[in-house]
């Protein structure tokens, strides 16, 4: 799944169809409602800032792209603790919340 605005970036054709090509399910905010990826600029602002400027990770490859993104997903669900849940994370949020 990867998700977007509706800029003109993703919304090209060309860019269209190398999403399709490679079998990924698109999905689009609705129009003029910029706070709907709200929660995921959130997140992407903190993989950057925890990972790839932090550890400076700049010109790397696509394998060390994914392998970082994969780790920091886990440790941002497993282990990072969130003020805004109460000082848990995710994952002892919700087994709390249960």
């Amino acid at each position: 799944m990867l998700h977007s605005d509706q800029g003109s970036v993703y919304t090209s054709s060309a860019y269209q169809l190398a999403v399709k090509e490679r079998g990924i399910t698109m999905s689009m905010s609705r129009k003029g409602t910029p706070a709907d990826n709200a929660p995921i600029e959130s997140f992407h602002a903190c993989l950057k800032s925890e990972t790839f400027i932090l550890e400076g990770l700049t010109c790397t490859t696509t394998a060390i792209v994914e392998q970082t993104v994969r780790e920091y997903i886990s440790y941002y669900n497993s282990i990072r603790i969130q003020t805004k849940l109460n000082n848990q994370s995710p994952v002892e949020f919700r087994r709390l919340a249960a």
